[in-house]
């Protein structure tokens, strides 16, 4: 499957890297690009504080200012929201229609109303908006979930008037933003039905799987996962949002999401952890047995003297130029190049590993 955004095609599957703040943290925009990464995620609430829609706008955009010319996936920053006020409820709170935020705990507030959600996302040139929804906690009620079920799609209507009207606003401006809604529920499946079926009568580009993807056991609920997926228009693009660890994507492309996006790769680089395949070749069978891939601690002794590459059968810039002992060195001594050589890496390993994935959907065709 590809769509086609303001900023080129995007071929699915693909996996998206944190840009949380508006930077991929320890690379810049030629070190994504010669990983090839296809689009980065970045938060509508964090980039509302910083830079500020002001700022974006005035400097032409997001992706002029961090010299990206590839998609943007802009997040609406309801989950960022939602878990600070469930913390503590002086963060602020959900009212019926917006969120209140309090920042300091009281003595400033920002309101996210699904329009001023729209309007920032529109305002940094993202090419993929997300919904304003509502999500819930594992351990919720039913009556909680029926709430958010109720806001997340009362909010996903007024979303799409804005956008609607937006679009009216700037006809002839080349191709639209896509708009995405998100899908919650809770692990209840009568929730996620109601809650699918009404956001796909009102109609978006794509859709998101909302709420906790995983167990208190860090395991894929899969059940709901398969169920939400299959919710889904198929002709859409089916976005796992937040899961990142090699063998949940692998899993939930199988259940048919083909949009992925979290910190991992790049968190896992910055604490000394590389992803590497076990072989240039491996089958769903490798897969379902989860050995298909492994980390490598690069601080381990048995890296000190490695002259070899972190893989050989890796084709970015670290393991093109560089050996497993000297990145192990430049750990130990506590130097900002590991960071980036490894990042570079693991994201190269994130690409790799979706390429596989495309190729296998290809064969199956």
């Amino acid at each position: 499957m590809q769509v086609e955004t303001p900023h080129g095609t995007l071929r699915l599957p693909a996996f998206f890297p944190d840009g949380t703040q508006g930077v991929v943290r320890c690379v810049d925009a030629g070190d994504l690009r010669q990983s090839q990464v296809p689009g980065l995620v970045m938060n509508t609430y964090h980039l509302l504080s910083k830079p500020g829609p002001a700022t974006l706008k005035a400097m032409g955009g997001l992706h002029r200012f961090i010299g990206w010319d590839r998609p943007i996936l802009t997040d609406s920053g309801g989950f960022q929201v939602f878990s600070m006020i469930r913390e503590n409820p002086k963060y602020g709170e959900i009212r019926q229609n917006e969120i209140v935020f309090r920042p300091d705990g009281g003595r400033e507030k920002l309101l996210l109303s699904p329009e001023k959600c729209i309007q920032a996302q529109l305002a940094y040139g993202a090419d993929i908006l997300m919904c304003l929804d509502y999500c819930t906690h594992p351990d919720d009620p039913y009556e909680e979930n029926l709430r958010s079920v109720e806001t997340t799609v009362r909010w996903a209507k007024r979303c799409k008037e804005e956008y609607l009207a937006a679009m009216g606003r700037r006809k002839g401006e080349g191709k639209r933003p896509l708009l995405f809604a998100i899908i919650q529920g809770g692990g209840d499946e009568t929730l996620r039905r109601q809650c699918a079926c009404a956001l796909k009568e009102i109609g978006f580009d794509g859709y998101g799987f909302g709420g906790w993807p995983l167990d208190d056991q860090n395991r894929l609920v899969e059940g709901i996962l398969r169920l939400t997926a299959e919710l889904m228009p198929d002709e859409t693009p089916k976005y796992a949002m937040g899961l990142g660890m090699p063998e949940d994507i692998v899993a939930c492309h199988e259940m048919g999401y083909n949009l992925f996006d979290c910190v991992v790769p790049t968190r896992e680089a910055r604490h000394n952890r590389l992803y590497v395949f076990h072989s240039p070749v491996w089958t769903k069978e490798d897969w379902k047995k989860g050995s298909f891939c492994k980390r490598y601690y690069i601080l381990d002794d048995s890296h000190r003297r490695e002259e070899g590459p972190v893989s050989e059968d890796c084709d970015c810039y670290l393991c093109k130029n560089y050996s497993r002992a000297y990145l192990r060195h430049l750990y130990s001594v506590g130097d900002s190049l590991a960071y980036r050589l490894a990042t570079i890496h693991n994201l190269r390993f994130y690409t790799m590993l979706l390429e596989r994935l495309a190729g296998e959907d290809a064969h199956d065709r």
